[in-house]
């Protein structure tokens, strides 16, 4: 059974429900378009909730040159801290330094661009930390004598979705969870005809849009591919970031980030009062988004990684929980996952008379700029418009 509703006219319909389909549903009813939005599971269910919870700078991309995604996102935490700080804490996090590891004073290079970068106000700046006296240096290894401590935030993510969610049909946004897009086509008078199915009573929803908004993450080239029958130009890269959460390892608020051999980092956050969060891997994901989980060996390695940080060695037996998900990254061709950029990508098709906007790529902390960049495409398409019927 279908319910037709192609005599209702919007003018965008958002594929996915996560922070980027949410974040631009709110900009854009905000804005005045009618939007319809429409998201597979729950709202946020996917990658939106399995993120490490930080609303950060990405002290890392900077050794990837990508200042201006840093400074975006350096801006954006003081801002998203502004709005929500019920559900936005700032956190102080650690980097012992050791030998084999950057110089000392390449890292408080680094960190004084971070620091002055974003125009950082309100959060405190960095600081040396003697980790051989005091109780932040307890419990780490002998040798760790000195680090640098900065600021970032933690966000709690799948909220920050909701909330999005919550304003922008507060606002006049129709917004669908557990609603597949089953089909988006061409109308002949222009723009779209979309079918999504209520996945709980198998009915389906037919709506018009004038425009259509692929924020599907990782399910991206499925919606353009398949759906809409609009093959892309770039292409999701699925990174695969898993988590895990052991007994807290220290008494202290504060977090560390500890590097590694191969290059990565790893974080290590007081979580929920009694324990301690390690994540993330970086490692490419060829499987359905649907079915991603922690592996043994991404286990494995979170704790073999941590434990050469600590005196005491964390075990995989002391693992209580683990979290795993797909990171919707752009495929810029790098040969390292975790060297894939972090940047979003938008993508835009206006073959058929029909517009398709495409995002790959993005971050949490920095959606709201990644709505305001899609909806400064769709306006300029929007003008367009109206001079070719003029």
């Amino acid at each position: 059974m279908s319910d037709r509703a192609s005599d209702h006219l919007y003018d965008l319909a958002i594929i996915g429900g996560g922070i980027n389909g949410c974040g631009i549903a709110r900009d854009a009813v905000g804005r005045g378009y009618s939007t319809y939005l429409c998201e597979q599971g729950d709202m946020g269910g996917a990658t939106s909730s399995s993120s490490t919870k930080l609303l950060h700078g990405g002290l890392r991309y900077l050794e990837h040159y990508e200042f201006r995604l840093v400074r975006e996102a350096l801006i954006e935490r003081e801002v998203l801290w502004n709005i929500a700080p019920h559900i936005v804490r700032p956190l102080r996090f650690v980097l012992p330094h050791s030998k084999g590891m950057r110089p000392a004073w390449l890292l408080r290079l680094g960190l004084f661009i971070y620091d002055h970068l974003g125009g950082r106000k309100l959060l405190p700046g960095t600081a040396r930390v003697n980790l051989k006296t005091g109780p932040i240096g307890a419990g780490l290894r002998a040798d760790l004598k000195l680090g640098f401590e900065y600021s970032d935030c933690w966000v709690e993510d799948n909220r920050l979705v909701i909330l999005n969610a919550m304003d922008a049909e507060e606002r006049g946004a129709t917004i669908r969870a557990r609603h597949r897009c089953t089909s988006a086509k061409p109308h002949p008078d222009g723009g779209w005809t979309v079918t999504t199915r209520d996945l709980d009573t198998g009915r389906d929803e037919v709506i018009r849009a004038r425009m259509v908004i692929n924020a599907a993450g990782p399910w991206a080239n499925d919606v353009a591919r398949t759906v809409a029958q609009r093959p892309p130009k770039g292409r999701v890269r699925q990174v695969q970031g898993s988590h895990v959460v052991v007994p807290k390892l220290y008494d202290h608020d504060r977090c560390f980030i500890f590097q590694n051999d191969d290059g990565r980092i790893v974080f290590t956050i007081p979580y929920e009062e009694k324990f301690t969060l390690i994540g993330t891997t970086d490692r490419d994901y060829p499987g359905d988004p649907a079915d991603v989980a922690a592996s043994p060996e991404e286990i494995s390695y979170l704790c073999k990684l941590v434990s050469g940080y600590f005196k005491r060695p964390v075990s995989v037996s002391d693992v209580v929980w683990t979290y795993s998900g797909v990171r919707p990254l752009y495929d810029d061709g790098s040969s390292d996952a975790q060297k894939a950029t972090r940047d979003y990508v938008l993508e835009v098709d206006t073959s058929e008379k029909a517009p398709i906007l495409s995002v790959f790529g993005g971050k949490i902390t920095t959606y709201r700029r990644l709505a305001e960049s899609a909806m400064e495409r769709i306006e300029l398409l929007s003008n367009q418009n109206i001079q070719d019927r003029r």
